[in-house]
């Protein structure tokens, strides 16, 4: 029984009038980072004929776009990042019925891969979080957004595509990032259908009038619009915010990355040349990005990884107090998870450490035996057994209690509301 998290505050940002776009996308993140663990060898084949075929490129600030041209992923100096950006555009996606004023990034996600190969933190920034952004210009209308103290991270996109936002992150967290990439929803369908679905633990039912998602309290396996529904979902789970969005969408993603390392998803040509489809059809790349001998450096880098350490993060917030509608900077906590994250720690998260729509299988505010996920089976996954995963563990910081998230090893639920 893990131990009794404190209560927290629940901020009502989560509770105003519902925004029409999909703000959802972080599914494909996981189509990315599942396309990144397989072995180099099959993505080299398999990432050259996809490469072929994306639709698009962009790129960076000049400093960015250099170090990404001519440095190996694979040995970075302080280990790689990747910003993964989500847009609620409408533009080509298979639901167009309604209209979005211009494009947001509402999920971004930031994702650090340690120098020694031993560690991926995936970091999730809230959309309606305040934040300085920089002067930007809009590739698209040639438009200059002068630098803004404080605005909402996901208008960064809206005022300099992938390259604002990049340079809104690195301006937050003092970290360089030279790789990104811009995604869309409809790699949410095709990737859950080329896996086969993705079993997902809900530990109260899920009623959600909004995406029209009704699940029981237990386990299902979810695939297409289903799959799509669970992670667009924020009114039927925890307490109705974004913040319990994210939680929920890391048992989504932490049951993803369990299966493709753990079931032969990897060894099957068919299913991962959909995976790779699933994902690189669906992103907009930047040119550093867009090489097949990078993604194959960072299959290399990843390859073996154990899933426990494989962190997902919620960036740290506190309430506005001026605006119950958004969110600020957690300052101490921030400093400390992106201090860690610039000088390349190994990092852990405290007991109890998972969001507000989430907990661990079994708890007590669960529904008991019929909400757990099977036991884990004694047989070593492929990630667990290989040598970089049997390696003794080096001493890892703890980062505060108050930031929230889980590892992929976890076996968590999903709570409704």
């Amino acid at each position: 029984m893990p131990a009794t998290r404190p209560p927290r505050t629940i901020a009502r940002h989560g509770r105003l009038a519902r925004r029409r776009g999909w703000t959802t996308l972080v599914s494909v993140v996981a189509s990315a980072l599942a396309v990144v663990l397989v072995s180099g060898t099959s993505v080299a084949a398999i990432a050259g004929a996809q490469l072929a075929t994306a639709p698009h490129t962009v790129q960076l600030s000049k400093d960015d776009q250099s170090t990404a041209k001519t440095a190996d992923i694979t040995a970075i100096k302080g280990g790689a990042n990747i910003l993964l950006i989500g847009s609620d555009t409408r533009v080509g996606q298979f639901d167009s019925d309604e209209d979005v004023e211009g494009a947001r990034n509402d999920v971004t996600i930031l994702v650090h891969v340690s120098q020694d190969h031993q560690q991926l933190t995936a970091v999730s920034f809230p959309r309606d979080l305040k934040v300085p952004i920089p002067a930007c210009t809009n590739p698209q209308t040639g438009t200059t957004y002068p630098a803004v103290s404080s605005q909402l991270i996901n208008e960064s996109l809206g005022h300099g595509g992938v390259s604002c936002v990049v340079d809104t992150v690195e301006n937050l967290t003092g970290l360089t990032i030279p790789y990104a990439g811009l995604i869309t929803f409809n790699g949410v369908i095709e990737m859950s259908n080329a896996v086969g679905g993705v079993d997902v633990c809900v530990a109260k039912p899920i009623n959600d009038s909004y995406t029209g998602l009704q699940l029981a309290a237990g386990q299902h396996t979810l695939a297409g619009q289903d799959a799509l529904a669970f992670l667009r979902s924020r009114h039927g789970v925890g307490d109705g915010s974004d913040l319990a969005r994210i939680s929920s969408q890391q048992v989504f993603l932490s049951a993803l990355l369990r299966k493709v390392t753990s079931d032969g998803t990897l060894s099957n040509p068919v299913t991962l040349y959909k995976l790779a489809g699933a994902a690189l059809s669906n992103m907009t790349l930047s040119d550093g990005l867009a090489q097949t001998r990078t993604l194959v450096g960072l299959a290399s880098a990843l390859r073996g990884m154990n899933t426990s350490n494989m962190l997902f993060v919620q960036y740290p917030v506190i309430d506005d107090p001026d605006d119950p509608a958004h969110v600020l900077v957690s300052q101490d906590a921030a400093h400390a998870l992106n201090l860690a994250l610039q000088t390349d720690q190994r990092t852990t998260l405290g007991d109890s450490s998972t969001g507000r729509a989430s907990e661990e299988a079994g708890t007590a505010s669960g529904t008991g035996d019929s909400a757990a996920p099977s036991a884990p089976s004694d047989t070593p996954s492929a990630a667990a057994s290989s040598p970089a995963a049997a390696a003794p563990s080096a001493s890892a910081t703890a980062l505060p209690s108050t930031i929230t998230g889980q590892s992929a090893a976890e076996e968590t639920c999903s709570v409704g509301n």
